[in-house]
């Protein structure tokens, strides 16, 4: 027999959003058709007039009820919404968008399955002015509520694309004028080298442990990696995945600005 959070989960064509940026972007976006909010008395009364408006059902809860349906309130903040899923472009659709583009960047994850690394990456890409994040289909995760509120809103203007085959869907994007660029913390003094990213390219980063796999290095017109400096005996080698992700796509950024 189902419970009630698995009938929940299972809501055909809906998805829920907890924490509240996530929630606020998402009540604010109208590419969605949202069901109902459970919310707590506190931010019920910091909702917008506008953002009431939005919702066909509000349903006010005691911490407790929302503890028993939604766990912890450090994870949802006292505000969960139920709306409709986002639909993702096709990747040809997005090459298709950039033909008139002088300048344009593409993040590709090799791997990458951490939830909350994916959304801080989300984070960059709005900030950054990168509109397409790039994933295998079979080796990262779809959009959760967790991804969501680390993301925090920026799943609403992020596309987030899943391809059956990320070395045919490397090759379509060199095909269309994009220039590859793997990022490889594991590279020999020799091998390092200063690179000004240009106009139109894509930026790959390998899983958190093992790093960009053979098969996706192959496809990269350069291998790169962020020059580095530890002053200390702890043996810290390499950034997160997101950090080193946000210092490339800003690298990027400031001479296109």
């Amino acid at each position: 027999m189902k419970t009630n959070k698995q009938k929940r989960l299972n809501n055909k064509g809906f998805s829920e959003i907890f924490g509240k940026h996530a929630v606020y972007a998402a009540l604010l976006n109208p590419l969605r058709k949202h069901q109902k909010l459970f919310v707590s008395q506190h931010q019920k009364e910091s909702l917008s007039k506008q953002m009431v408006s939005l919702i066909p059902e509000i349903n006010e809860l005691h911490n407790k009820e929302l503890f028993k349906m939604f766990g912890n309130e450090a994870t949802h903040q006292g505000i969960v919404l139920r709306t409709s899923k986002l639909n993702q472009p096709l990747l040809d659709q997005i090459i298709n968008s950039s033909t008139a583009k002088d300048s344009d960047v593409i993040v590709i994850l090799d791997q990458v399955t951490d939830p909350n690394n994916i959304g801080s990456i989300m984070r960059s890409c709005a900030l950054f002015n990168c509109n397409s994040i790039i994933v295998s289909k079979d080796n990262a995760p779809d959009i959760t509520a967790n991804l969501a509120k680390a993301a925090s809103g920026a799943v609403e203007i992020v596309n987030y694309i899943s391809v059956v085959n990320l070395s045919r869907a490397i090759i379509k994007l060199k095909k269309n004028n994009y220039w590859i660029y793997g990022f490889d913390s594991n590279l020999n003094e020799k091998n390092k080298q200063n690179i000004e990213l240009p106009k139109k390219c894509v930026l790959i980063f390998g899983s958190e442990g093992k790093g960009l796999r053979n098969l996706t290095k192959k496809e990269c017109d350069a291998l790169i990696s962020i020059p580095m400096k530890s002053k200390n005996n702890y043996n810290i080698e390499s950034l997160n995945v997101s950090n080193a992700c946000s210092i490339a796509l800003y690298e990027h950024f400031k001479n296109n600005i």
